[in-house]
């Protein structure tokens, strides 16, 4: 091989080797990676409002009596003398009636969640209550004692009974575990408050002896009023979108009573003169259950935004 063909052959190789160190030191053209945003991180911290609707029921509806003597004539005598005592036992007894009807209504509150699974919160509601009215009604017969009268003679009460509860209205607090991001189960209690009325009349008959005839008496006695009580409760809510709800929940109240005292005076015979006084004090208790669905819908106004790591 001849210096001029090797000389050739040597500067193509520096050319080849020089020209593959030049492309490496070239700025890559590869595309550049695409940025996936972060999926939004659900969070219950908020204020929210919403509408709710279900039944209630009153768990003790029934309407207790007890019948006493306020006065008797102490010159009362003879086929008399055992009508006041007869009387009393008459306007004793209980009422029963049953009472439930739709409620709707709507709620506001405010949840904190302080980790991953823990919620507090408070809310307050307020619902109606269609059909939360009832009524009862029982007749009593209580032989009158003899002698010194004869026998056979009756004292006869015909009760009738009402209660309603107009609205309930609550003030709770929430504690809640999130089973998963967007299901919360929780137990509640707190305030309750609504309006309560409840009426009682007695109509008393006394089967006539011989001689002069025992007069009718009638008393009845009606209150309303706001009463101030308890709520608990539990329930489970589903949050299907970023600022949506949905809840399934059960509250048991308590209201207290409504008392009313039904005065029943009888005039005579054997003369006419102030023969004896009767007071029935008749007790109803405000307390009941309640099944209801509810959807809210949620600010989100208050959490705090998610750390999204830069590089």
């Amino acid at each position: 091989m001849s210096r001029a063909s090797k000389y050739i052959i040597a500067a193509t190789v520096v050319a080849t080797v020089g020209g593959t160190a030049f492309a490496a030191d070239l700025p890559s053209r590869k595309s550049a990676p695409v940025l996936v945003a972060p999926a939004p991180i659900m969070t219950w911290t908020g204020f929210y409002v919403g509408l709710n609707a279900g039944y209630g029921w009153s768990a003790d509806p029934s309407t207790r009596l007890t019948g006493g003597n306020a006065f008797v004539n102490p010159g009362l005598a003879g086929a008399f003398v055992n009508v006041p005592l007869a009387a009393a036992l008459s306007a004793s007894g209980v009422s029963p009636a049953s009472k439930g009807g739709f409620i709707g209504g709507g709620q506001i509150g405010f949840n904190y969640q302080m980790s991953p699974s823990l919620l507090v919160g408070l809310e307050a509601d307020i619902q109606g209550i269609v059909a939360g009215s009832s009524n009862g009604s029982i007749v009593n017969a209580i032989p009158i004692a003899a002698p010194p009268g004869p026998a056979g003679r009756l004292d006869i009460s015909n009760i009738a009974t009402s209660s309603k509860l107009d609205y309930l209205a609550t003030l709770r607090g929430r504690f809640g575990l999130l089973a998963t991001p967007s299901l919360l189960v929780y137990a509640t209690g707190g305030l309750a408050f609504g309006q309560a009325s409840a009426s009682a009349a007695i109509v008393q008959t006394v089967t006539n002896p011989p001689g002069p005839a025992i007069q009718p008496t009638f008393g009845a006695a009606s209150t309303s009023a706001t009463r101030l009580g308890w709520a608990l409760g539990a329930g489970g809510e589903w949050k299907f979108a970023a600022n949506w709800s949905a809840k399934l929940e059960y509250l048991y109240y308590d209201l207290g009573s409504l008392t009313n005292n039904v005065v029943l005076t009888q005039f005579g015979p054997p003369g006419p003169a102030l023969q004896s006084i009767t007071v029935s004090q008749a007790r109803t208790r405000v307390n009941g259950h309640i099944v209801r669905a509810g959807l809210n819908y949620h600010f989100n106004c208050c959490s705090a935004a998610p750390v999204v790591a830069k590089y």
